[in-house]
């Protein structure tokens, strides 16, 4: 299902009556496939104006949508031959830090995404996209056998920032931040970056020493 924002609507009772007329089997003279090209021709138009002069408040709507796609939507639909890796080796498995090897266009590649989820039950088990230090050190790990293995890193970063828990200060939060900048400093294979940019330093700095920087336009800061 659909959502609309509220500067969508009239986008939205387009979409309505495009729904309507599929729906119908006859309605004597009117031809329904010529009617629902010439609706769907509107939409398109109206999306290009509208997107074309989004005022700043709706770029931030537009950046919390809740159908955005997130990490594992991108491996979902690009990669292929995904095999996830979990745990950092030493305390537990962040869920809001997911990764894996996969192919991406034919060649292998190491994938590191924060994920909020898309549901009530998904975004309590990703933590809101809201890493621990358990999902930085899990960042390290596939950065240093992605180095190991010479095979480039591809990093997918949504967040609002890093996990403010008294728990997570206390299992070393800064440290593992701190870490798991120097690592990726210290990277020899190439890196890719597709990002909106949160809040959180060690996301910032990835977004500043990438190769490759593919920020996402409809983005701000705690989006």
């Amino acid at each position: 299902m659909l959502t609309f924002l509220e500067f969508e609507k009239p986008i939205a009772e387009l979409e309505s009556k495009i729904e309507e007329l599929r729906h119908l089997t006859n309605h004597g003279d009117l031809n329904i496939a010529e009617e629902v090209t010439k609706l769907q021709g509107k939409v398109d138009r109206l999306l290009r104006q509208t997107y074309a002069k989004l005022l700043p408040v709706q770029k931030v709507q537009v950046a919390r949508h809740p159908n955005r796609p997130h990490a594992l939507d991108y491996v979902r639909r690009l990669v292929t031959d995904f095999t996830p890796l979990a745990g950092d080796r030493a305390f537990a498995d962040d869920k809001a830090v997911v990764g894996g090897v996969g192919r991406f266009r034919g060649f292998s590649v190491m994938i590191i995404g924060l994920e909020k989820g898309n549901d009530t039950e998904s975004r309590l088990a990703h933590n809101f996209g809201m890493a621990r230090p358990e999902g930085y050190r899990k960042a390290v790990r596939l950065m240093e056998m992605a180095d190991r293995f010479g095979i480039p890193v591809i990093s997918l970063v949504d967040t609002a920032g890093a996990y403010p828990g008294i728990g997570a200060e206390e299992r070393g939060q800064a440290e593992a931040i701190a870490r798991s900048t120097d690592c990726a400093l210290g990277l020899g294979v190439p890196q890719h970056h597709r990002g909106d940019p949160g809040g959180i330093l060690a996301s910032y700095e990835l977004l500043r020493i990438q190769q490759r920087l593919l920020p996402a336009e409809l983005a701000q800061c705690g989006s």
